[in-house]
């Protein structure tokens, strides 16, 4: 007899990084232990509010947007010192984020590779030279109706946002090959 609180379902993404991708990576970068090989760590989807931010009926609506495409509760960010210029005190909500980390991560990043960057208007790939020097890379939405969670109707104000997704690459070569193993859709420069 098994243990049914322990078995969980693992996500086709997390099955294809360690049955094809970290076998790859270990053998492309020519490391000694497949543990070594980069992975993702986490993913962090952010909404800025900016502007609205005085409009708290449209913040609260922002959080929902995100929470519906996360599929977790997200925090609320503040404002960590006043800026006079932009209007915004100290203790201020400015936006919205959550963290993705396990199967939920792995998930969230089928979908966007996907469904999501499908539904880009003009999509001609990710551009690789967006990665940081640690082989973290970021990508911006215009409008948060991409994602198949949210449907156009029920949007009342357009917002963007932005998807981190941080890896244990060293550098950004390793992370470039990470993703592109992973399928993400780089073009060619």
């Amino acid at each position: 007899m098994t243990n049914k609180i322990h078995e969980t379902k693992i996500s086709r993404l997390r099955k294809k990084y360690n049955d094809e991708v970290a076998p790859f990576l270990k053998k492309e970068l020519g490391l000694a232990n497949i543990l070594a090989c980069p992975k993702l760590i986490k993913v962090t989807v952010n909404v800025g509010t900016g502007k609205i931010a005085k409009q708290t009926d449209v913040v609260e609506t922002a959080g929902k947007t995100l929470e519906k495409i996360t599929g977790q509760r997200p925090v609320k960010t503040l404002a960590k010192k006043s800026v006079a210029s932009f209007k915004v005190r100290e203790g201020s909500a400015i936006g919205w984020k959550a963290t993705l980390r396990g199967n939920r991560m792995y998930e969230f990043v089928d979908k966007l590779v996907n469904v999501t960057l499908a539904r880009v208007r003009d999509f001609r790939g990710l551009d690789p030279k967006r990665f940081d020097r640690q082989g973290n890379y970021s990508i911006g939405f215009k409008e948060q109706i991409v994602f198949p969670e949210v449907s156009s109707d029920s949007v009342q104000l357009f917002h963007g946002l932005e998807v981190t997704i941080t890896t244990s690459a060293k550098n950004a070569k390793e992370g470039l090959l990470l993703l592109k193993k992973l399928g993400f859709p780089f073009r060619e420069n």
